[in-house]
C-alpha cells in the first residue's frame, strides 16, 4: 500500500486522504461530508481513504495521532492537516486554494 499511496499523493491535483479507523464513530460522520465535497469538486480532487489499523506504516509517518484526521497533498506534499469532523464548506475551502495552483 505504501508505494501505491505515495503514487497516489504525488499528485498534480490535491488529494485529500481520510485517515480513519472501523472503530471511530467520528469517522463515519465524515464519509458523507467527502461526499458532498467530491460531488462539488467532481475530478478536480481525488479524495482516498487510509485506515489506520490497516496501514500502520502511512498513520506513523505523517504523524496520525488522532483520528478522524485529514491530509491534503499535492505533488506529494503535506498542504494541509486537520483533525476531527470538518463541514464540507471549511473542506472545499481548503481545497479549492490548491486547485490549478503550481
Amino acid at each position: 500500500m505504501s508505494a501505491k499511496f505515495d503514487n497516489i499523493i504525488n499528485s498534480k491535483r490535491p488529494v485529500l486522504v481520510d485517515f480513519y479507523a472501523d472503530w471511530c464513530a467520528p469517522c463515519k460522520q465524515v464519509t458523507p461530508i467527502l461526499k458532498v465535497v467530491k460531488e462539488t469538486l467532481k475530478e478536480s480532487v481525488r479524495i482516498i481513504k487510509v485506515n489506520v489499523d490497516s496501514n500502520p506504516v502511512i498513520a506513523t509517518k505523517y504523524q496520525i495521532r488522532n483520528i478522524p484526521t485529514l491530509i491534503v497533498f499535492k505533488d506529494g506534499e503535506v498542504k494541509w492537516k486537520g483533525m476531527g469532523v470538518r463541514p464540507a464548506n471549511e473542506i472545499k475551502t481548503i481545497l479549492l486554494q490548491h486547485i490549478n495552483k503550481e
